[in-house]
């Protein structure tokens, strides 16, 4: 794979992730932001606000505190911390930091099993983020069932046709395509496009 080809997969996992973050800071929370009180929508604001700034190390300590409020609040197992947990681990995945992202995509991951089950769409997103730092390090023996996985999900989840089934398609195709399966990236890059083409 040239550096083109490497800086260009990067680019588009990056914007896939960034748009499932902003999502998360969006929606992820629910009604638990009421609950959990200002403090907390407040740090995540400014986490967000930091993250689009490209303030990284900022970014770090104010999601700390986010995540440090919402396990106090909700507890360690709850859905919100989950979603601080992939916020925190997305800033340090956009610093090349991958070791110290991994356990929390991994906590992540298991919290949204046990609270949301196994099918859920937000399991799918943790899915995700997790492959696609396998994918960032080279593991991709290790990512792809991870994305298997998570567009079964989706797909199951909300139908084969929705804007987020084409993000997962796509995360597949850039796969297949740094492991040299060309013609099945081809396939699945098409079934993507002509979703995204879906009005709505």
């Amino acid at each position: 794979m040239t550096p083109w080809q490497r800086a260009h997969a990067r680019e588009t996992v990056k914007i896939i992730m960034t748009s499932l973050l902003l999502f998360l800071f969006a929606f992820g929370t629910g009604a638990a932001v009421h609950a959990q009180g200002i403090e907390w929508k407040t740090l995540n604001d400014e986490v967000k606000t930091l993250y689009q700034q490209g303030r990284y190390d900022r970014a770090v300590v104010v999601a700390k505190k986010a995540l440090e409020v919402a396990e106090q609040t909700v507890g360690p197992d709850h859905p919100d911390v989950a979603t601080n947990l992939n916020n925190l681990a997305e800033l340090y995945d956009a610093q090349g930091q991958y070791a110290q992202a991994e356990p929390l995509l991994k906590r992540a991951l298991v919290i949204r099993e046990k609270a949301l089950g196994p099918d859920h769409p937000h399991v799918a997103t943790s899915l995700n983020n997790l492959a696609g730092l396998y994918e960032a390090q080279g593991r991709y023996a290790q990512a792809e069932p991870l994305y298997e996985r998570a567009l079964a999900i989706l797909e199951k989840a909300l139908g084969p046709d929705h804007p987020h089934v084409a993000a997962s398609l796509s995360n597949m195709a850039a796969l297949y395509r740094k492991t040299n399966r060309v013609k099945e990236a081809e396939a699945l890059e098409k079934r993507a496009a002509a979703i995204r083409e879906i009005k709505r």
